[in-house]
């Protein structure tokens, strides 16, 4: 099994009142990493309470749960988890309503995923671009062995697509060949008055497929 624990381990200097990351090794242990799970969003405040919660992306838990314990079992694959973690005042809330603010229960994984964590990359974001989450794209960039990645969470046509897309572009422009999944039975999104969760989850993954994206109903952690 891929010791994710062992990588995420950091040796602390102090050096007069800073303090410095020792992370060559950290670095090293990031290049073993062939396969890679991001798994998006999967926090209470979509899941279980809070103004953007509901009840659609719940019939995912298990599917998600599932392939987090596959590839941390794998023997070259790690898991990324992504969390909403907005500022008090973040520039999103004037699209949407206030939500997963930085340090709240709605921040902080489902239950069922969240006693995973320890054993996995995690990254706080603060818009619907996990690409942009601080360190993500500096440790994509350190993953130099990387050849699969694999998409699932929530939801489907906001934070799954738009990172999902921007990480393709990536790698297509710094020419790396790695594959990028996105599976039907590990991504969802929500109903609502003019958004009918079937046909946008539906639009959205062929939306990801027209961007170089590889759609599959399930994919066999190896």
């Amino acid at each position: 099994m891929f010791d994710i624990n062992k990588m995420l381990k950091r040796k602390l200097k102090k050096e007069g009142n800073e303090m410095t990351i020792e992370n060559e090794k950290r670095k090293e242990e990031l290049k073993e990493i062939k396969r890679l799970l991001i798994n998006i969003d999967m926090v209470n405040g979509f899941v279980k309470e809070g103004a953007l919660a509901s009840p659609s992306i719940q019939r995912i838990v298990p599917e998600n749960v599932a392939r987090v314990r596959e590839f941390i079992n794998s023997k070259e694959g790690a898991v990324a988890f992504i969390r909403d973690a907005h500022t008090k005042n973040a520039v999103e809330f004037n699209t949407f309503a206030p939500h997963c603010l930085k340090g709240s229960l709605e921040s902080e994984l489902v239950d069922e995923l969240r006693i995973y964590e320890r054993f996995a990359l995690t990254y706080l974001k603060n818009s619907t671009n996990f690409v942009f989450a601080p360190g993500f794209i500096n440790d994509i960039t350190a993953m130099e062995n990387l050849k699969e990645v694999v998409l699932n969470g929530c939801l489907t046509d906001f934070c799954v697509k738009n990172g999902g897309i921007t990480l393709r572009d990536y790698f297509d422009q710094n020419d790396r060949n790695v594959k990028i999944y996105v599976e039907e039975v590990g991504v969802d999104t929500f109903d609502a008055p003019g958004h009918n969760r079937e046909e946008v989850n539906e639009q959205s993954l062929k939306d990801m497929e027209a961007n170089g994206i590889i759609r599959v109903k399930k994919y066999l952690c190896k």
